[in-house]
């Protein structure tokens, strides 16, 4: 195993190339994911992870422009939101113009939720996910997006999509919930199973998480002269799903990338699997529908 992990890429099941760490931007303040997402280029980063409801498409566009990479050397991810699930045309070109580019690498959906935009306590009532994957699976032919994928999918939701006889493109993408105390080893399998690349949010446990008070990752990271979210990024890139870690801190953006020239042994990676504490930073109780089953692990 090469421990270049910043050099490391995922070829998609349309052989498009994904670098495994990127930047994540959610819950980054206005006038912080600018810098940011600049900071992370500039750094070497080469994967820019937004969403439509993360409301900061243009700074994150500016932040693109503001570090001079040029556009095609960057895989830049956003996502249809909940209350666009109908009008997909309109919620492409929306994050387009504010991204100021003329296409994604990734559109992903991103919530099993078809969300009624006049009352986001209710569903659709002629609409569900199947229907708003039958919109997405019109865009690559547009040159908009050149990859399309899903996020926040279980095992359940992804069997329904995946046997609708209108499924003619199966996503490249499931992005989901990865740390050690959320691991979902059944859907990351599963999603392997089926060409689906996982890519893993809130890899690092989210803000304040319990995750840094455990005492096995603390030890492992004092052990190898790392911080804990160096070593839970690269148990992440080993197991074999992309990275985004999401921080607006310059020292932190910088640390997150200085991942390259060591490697987690089979034992270490075998410590962090075997953390017994379970946790999700982002549950469905705030959506219409039940999305997760507790069926993924």
């Amino acid at each position: 195993m090469s421990n270049e992990h910043t050099k490391k890429t995922h070829t998609l099941n349309t052989g498009d190339k994904i670098p495994a760490i990127g930047l994540g931007t959610w819950q980054s303040k206005p006038n912080e994911v600018r810098e940011a997402v600049k900071n992370a280029l500039l750094k070497g980063y080469r994967h820019i992870d937004t969403a439509l409801a993360y409301g900061n498409e243009a700074e994150v566009g500016a932040g693109i422009r503001d570090s001079g990479v040029p556009r095609e050397q960057i895989w830049l991810t956003t996502k249809l939101d909940n209350t666009w699930h109908h009008q997909v045309e309109k919620g492409i070109e929306s994050s387009l113009k504010d991204l100021g580019v003329e296409y994604v690498d990734l559109y992903l959906m991103h919530w099993p939720s078809s969300t009624d935009p006049e009352d986001k306590s209710k569903h659709l009532p002629d609409w569900n996910f199947i229907k708003t994957w039958q919109e997405l699976q019109k865009l690559p032919a547009t040159g908009k997006v050149r990859n399309i994928g899903v996020s926040n999918f279980g095992i359940k939701n992804l069997e329904i999509l995946l046997n609708d006889p209108s499924t003619h493109i199966i996503p490249a993408v499931n992005q989901i919930e990865l740390h050690p105390n959320n691991p979902s080893p059944k859907l990351v399998a599963y999603n392997t199973s089926k060409g689906i690349h996982s890519t893993g949010y809130s890899c690092l446990g989210s803000t304040n998480s319990p995750l840094y008070k455990d005492e096995t990752l603390l030890s492992l990271a004092e052990k190898k002269g790392k911080t804990p979210q160096q070593v839970l990024l690269v148990w992440g890139i080993q197991k074999g799903w992309s990275v985004i870690p999401k921080s607006v801190s310059k020292a932190r953006i910088d640390g997150n990338y200085e991942i390259d020239g060591w490697e987690l042994s089979k034992e270490e990676v075998g410590l962090l699997d075997g953390l017994k504490d379970r946790f999700k930073v982002c549950g469905d109780a705030w959506l219409p529908v039940k999305v997760f089953f507790g069926d993924d692990e």
